[in-house]
């Protein structure tokens, strides 16, 4: 079986939920294309996108601090948790479509209901979590969002951070209902279940070696399996969505635009209490506000989470830094990936960051009773032996030449990078991610399919109705959607009153 070639319409690489989400539009939106998967690992979601490898859990902005700045004069721009809000509801629409489609059977299976709440310690940070709380309650896609600085309220919203806390510091949280906790390690696997019954061949343990442009303007790929078997594959599009490991591959295409690119890897580390006493006290996601220094990752959380049907409690992410771009990747990843065009740019990078390498190496060196301390600032009562450590997965940050940042800016974002033609594009970079795959993979078709989006757009319409629409724009649309997708992924129950009754009615 040595050089065996076949020809498909689309490849997709890596079994993640980027392309999970990619290969499921497309079926719905082109049934009989043809479609390839090839993934190294022996099972989907796997890496970036396994539950325990991926702290992002639903993202919505509507706890996370680091999405609203504050600016010097005190103000705080709620623009970035606007825009991320809105990525998400699309992604909520999207998996409804799928439940009504009957094409996810239950939705319990990835998302469960879940407080929302931000803390914050101290007068001045007080001060800040109050005005962010009425400039994101004043808007419609925030509505039903509560602040309390009353230690009997917040008794009763986060008890197990409340109680023992032996300091007279001021503390105050904003909590809001309607949240969600989404396994996206769990969704992956049922899209890729559902697109292997829509007749995708998916092939495990599969790596791809190399890439390159054939005559005809498609793509050749050399595929090797675990036993060392090289196939080559054609197809008119490669979809790169390989977490960590896209960087490379990027580089392999040889593309213009994906020169004066490079990766940055950081390694996460949680904490998990499997003590059921414990758990049972906590039942919210609640985010602190990030260390002065500290990169907008590692922004300190307590999540409940429910994996594998049992609700267990997340703190974390600290930090760390290992040159692997993937858990499962190679010591040599970050080395092999700079190359004469980038050089510059991650020298650069290197230099502006320093602060931020050492900060990651402090992070890696931290005994466990540190971490314990940092734990001790949320739950003062927390016992070390009811938490044992989780290494997370690997995140590549994009350092990438900017305007605003010049030579060697790190991004902490997700970028599509495609080729001008639209034959390939692959995805970088890491945070919010997951939860906005919808709007990336949406952006990769508008992208990489112009000539085809005309006729696309009504089906595209039908699975995500507000495609296209600004929700701030028509708040009327809001309450609609949020009924809608509350009910359709079995979320009703955490909805605010308002629109409860509006669906009563």
């Amino acid at each position: 079986m040595g050089n065996r070639e076949t020809k498909t319409d689309v490849i997709l690489i890596g079994a993640g939920i980027m392309s999970a989400t990619l290969g499921t539009l497309l079926k719905e939106l082109v049934p009989e294309w043809e479609i390839k998967v090839f993934e190294k690992l022996e099972n989907a979601g796997e890496e970036s996108s396994n539950e325990w490898n991926n702290a992002g859990t639903g993202h919505a902005a509507l706890c996370e601090l680091n999405y609203t700045e504050e600016k010097p004069d005190g103000s705080v721009d709620i623009s970035k948790a606007i825009k991320i809000n809105e990525q998400f509801q699309l992604s909520m629409q999207f998996w409804s479509y799928l439940v009504n489609s009957k094409l996810i059977r239950n939705p319990k299976d990835f998302i469960m209901p879940l407080p929302h709440m931000s803390m914050v310690l101290g007068e001045q940070n007080v001060a800040f979590l109050k005005r962010r709380f009425e400039a994101l309650s004043s808007n419609p896609l925030f509505q039903g969002m509560e602040f309390s600085d009353d230690p009997e309220k917040l008794m009763e919203w986060i008890p197990l951070i409340i109680k023992d806390r032996q300091s007279s510091e001021a503390i105050a949280a904003t909590k809001i209902d309607s949240g969600t906790d989404v396994n996206f390690g769990a969704l992956t696997r049922i899209l890729f279940e559902h697109l292997k019954s829509q007749h995708v061949d998916i092939k495990y343990k599969h790596s791809v070696d190399n890439i390159n442009r054939a005559g005809d303007g498609s793509w050749e790929l050399k595929v090797r399996n675990d036993k060392g078997n090289v196939e080559r594959h054609t197809a008119k599009f490669v979809f790169i969505g390989g977490g960590g490991g896209s960087l490379h591959l990027l580089q392999k295409s040889g593309i213009p635009e994906g020169k004066h690119i490079g990766g940055f890897p950081v390694s996460g580390i949680f904490m998990v209490c499997n003590n059921p006493e414990v758990v049972e006290q906590h039942h919210a996601k609640v985010y602190g506000k990030a260390k002065v220094g500290a990169p907008p990752m590692s922004v300190p959380h307590l999540d409940t989470r429910f994996i594998d049907n049992k609700k267990s409690l997340l703190f974390g992410p600290f930090a760390g830094f290992s040159p692997k771009f993937l858990k499962t990747g190679s010591m040599f990843d970050l080395v092999t990936s700079v190359k004469p065009d980038n050089l510059v740019t991650m020298l650069s990078a290197g230099a502006k960051n320093m602060s931020l390498t050492k900060y990651l190496i402090e992070q890696v060196m931290l005994s466990k009773e540190k971490r314990m301390e940092e734990l001790r600032e949320f739950i003062p009562s927390a016992k070390i032996e009811d938490w044992e450590l989780v290494v997370a997965g690997q995140r590549v940050q994009v350092i990438k030449d900017t305007e605003a940042g010049g030579k060697g800016t790190l991004q902490f974002g997700t970028e599509v990078i495609s080729a001008a033609d639209g034959s390939i594009a692959a995805l970088l970079g890491a945070s919010p991610g997951a939860s906005t795959a919808v709007h990336v993979m949406l952006e990769v078709i508008k992208k990489c399919f112009p000539q085809q989006m005309k006729a696309w757009e009504p089906k595209i319409k039908e699975m995500i109705p507000t495609y296209g629409v600004s929700l701030l724009k028509n708040p009327e649309l809001i309450n609609e959607i949020h009924t809608s997708t509350a009910h359709a992924l079995g979320l009703s129950e955490n909805l605010p009153l308002k629109a409860v009754r509006r669906t009563v009615s």
